[in-house]
């Protein structure tokens, strides 16, 4: 649980023939290999898939809105997992507007608070409901500027693990470090993706 092993399944074409890359994190009690497929509805079959393992399906043991200590030490395992990620991606010369993060619910609030820790233009951020990760957000952990990377930010309205006060506080910094984001709000909507959502990703995958 409190260390991540160095698990990270790849999937597609190679990164020399697609030059780009989309980085997937799953939910708590999922896998790696169950959130690939969401890659094929997105149709992003030209991108270079990875998708980092959580030992024991889980990224951190607590709710993300509990003290930060009482997620340690795999908060910090888990930020370094996807950093070796996205670091061995960009040794192969691929740059940061090249790499796409995506997650959900758990594997969501990992993606904002690991991409607001590394502020750079990144191709784009699916943050499919999530948020930054603490039970008060510390924003002196964020540093960099996301010079107009899109994103995609979302919850449930009520959601039982995100709630809406997060996501439009995240936004907010988001914002304040140059991100070009989307807020979708959905009354009622259960803990899931739904078609829409996928649809406003395809489009930012598509560099639209």
């Amino acid at each position: 649980m409190y260390t991540h092993e160095k698990k990270v399944l790849t999937q597609g074409k190679p990164l020399d023939q697609t030059g780009k890359a989309l980085v997937l994190l799953h939910g708590r009690g999922a896998t790696a290999a169950s959130i690939l497929p969401l890659a094929r509805e997105l149709g992003a079959d030209n991108f270079t898939l990875y998708a980092p393992q959580a030992s024991s399906n889980s990224w951190y043991p607590y709710s993300f809105m509990a003290p930060v200590s009482q997620n340690q030490p795999a908060l910090d395992s888990a930020l370094e997992l996807v950093d070796e990620t996205v670091k061995g991606i960009l040794a192969q010369g691929i740059a940061g507007k090249d790499i796409y993060l995506l997650g959900f619910s758990q594997g969501a609030c990992l993606t904002s608070e690991y991409a607001t820790r590394h502020a750079q233009r990144f191709g784009g951020l699916l943050i499919f409901t999530g948020g930054l990760i603490g039970e008060q957000v510390d924003t002196s952990h964020y540093t960099g500027n996301f010079d107009g990377t899109p994103v995609l930010i979302t919850t449930g309205d009520p959601d039982p693990h995100v709630p809406v006060s997060r996501v439009d506080e995240t936004v907010k910094i988001l914002e304040e470090k140059g991100a070009d984001v989307t807020k979708k709000i959905y009354k009622g909507r259960p803990h899931t993706i739904l078609e829409e959502e996928l649809e406003l990703a395809r489009q930012i995958l598509a560099g639209k």
